[in-house]
């Protein structure tokens, strides 16, 4: 048998045993707890360094490079002032050949389209009947010679009265007056050109009876050509007579004619305010036919010296330009004004000089600032 003391001792061991495993579950609960509880700090811990091991990869990269661009250089050049307008070709001479008699068409002696001299026979109407009178009108007045022939003599032979003499002498004027009334109607059944040109396109046909005032065709002299235009009324003391006019036509693409003015209309319209100009355009190849659409530059007085940059370097911003200067390899942006524009360049009143070197491919890549790679520069040999 075990004492009291040995069963206390035993009782003493089991308490003991029991609090250390009461201990240890609670330490065991108190791990898990603090292990769920920190979980969202190792997610974070984890992504912090992940991002750590890519930051060295992205800064292996480095910067972008420049962007390429190409760029021109502003040079200096005479200037001289161009006035642009729009206008019509006209021709030098333009008539509808109409008929000034009634009568039937009996010939029709010119092919549409085709030159014609000044003075040739275009259109021939029956002439009969005014024949027949003007044979009739040569008779009387062949008689009214030999009355008054007859008439003359006894007056002087004194046989014959003066009146006598007198009456024969106005039959004498009223058959002559006759005849060539006669004479012109039948010149005018035959229609003739009043200067050399070409023939339009024609209204009638042989043996239709046309009326007096009837259109026959249009002649047109176009070897010289007209060119009407108008200009705004403050460029009066710009233009004279004599000036020359550099003139493009839509109809020929590619091509430059020259022209000169020679009236100045000395009054001005009211409605439009501006000035009617008439130029002359020599067309001795046959080109251009009146009527075209022209585009015209004015050529003005010398106005020195200016700077001058190809168009495709201006950048349009709403209603300011500007240009992208290059500065140490370097876009940088400046705002210009402009001035004339011609063939493919513009002037530049402000904003920059000579020599300067402007970015004429790439503008969309350049940034304010910030490098460029030029990869060429464009050279003007002209």
């Amino acid at each position: 048998m075990i004492g009291k003391r040995g069963a206390s001792g035993v009782f003493r061991m089991r308490k003991s045993i029991v609090a250390l495993g009461a201990l240890a579950a609670s330490a065991g609960l108190a791990y898990v707890g603090t292990t769920t509880d920190t979980g969202r700090d190792i997610l974070a811990r984890f992504s912090a360094n992940e991002a750590s091991a890519q930051a060295p990869a992205a800064n292996e990269r480095g910067p972008a490079a420049p962007p390429p661009v190409e760029t021109a250089q502003a040079r200096v050049q005479q200037s001289r002032l161009e006035i642009r307008s729009v206008g019509t070709l006209a021709s030098d001479e333009s008539v509808t050949l109409a008929a000034e008699v009634a009568g039937r068409v009996a010939e029709i002696r010119f092919a549409e389209g085709t030159g014609v001299q000044e003075g040739d026979v275009l259109v021939k109407l029956d002439d009969s009947l005014i024949r027949a009178e003007l044979a009739d009108a040569q008779a009387r007045r062949k008689l009214a010679e030999a009355n008054y022939a007859r008439a003359n003599s006894l007056s002087q032979s004194g046989i014959g009265t003066a009146r006598a003499r007198d009456e024969a002498v106005a039959n004498l004027a009223i058959a002559r007056a006759a005849e060539e009334l006669a004479q012109v109607r039948l010149d005018k059944c035959y229609i003739r050109a009043p200067f050399s040109g070409v023939m339009g396109l024609r209204q009638v046909s042989s043996g239709a009876y046309v009326q007096a005032g009837a259109a026959i065709a249009n002649l047109e002299k176009i070897d010289t050509l007209k060119l009407d235009f108008r200009l705004p009324e403050n460029n009066l003391a710009d233009v004279k007579t004599g000036q020359n006019v550099d003139v493009i036509v839509d109809a020929l693409p590619g091509k430059t004619f020259s022209a000169q003015i020679y009236a100045i209309d000395p009054q001005v319209d009211v409605n439009g305010r501006s000035l009617r100009i008439r130029a002359r355009m020599p067309n001795q190849e046959g080109l251009l036919r009146p009527g075209l659409f022209a585009r015209i530059n004015v050529i003005g007085a010398d106005r020195g010296e200016v700077v001058v940059i190809p168009e495709a370097a201006v950048v349009p911003r709403g209603s300011e330009v500007f240009v992208f200067k290059i500065v140490d390899n370097k876009a940088v942006e400046v705002g210009v004004e402009l001035g004339e524009r011609r063939s493919g360049e513009v002037e530049i009143t402000r904003g920059l000089a000579p020599g300067d070197m402007v970015i004429v491919s790439g503008h969309n890549r350049a940034r304010d600032g910030r490098p460029v790679d030029i990869i060429a520069q464009q050279q003007r040999t002209s």
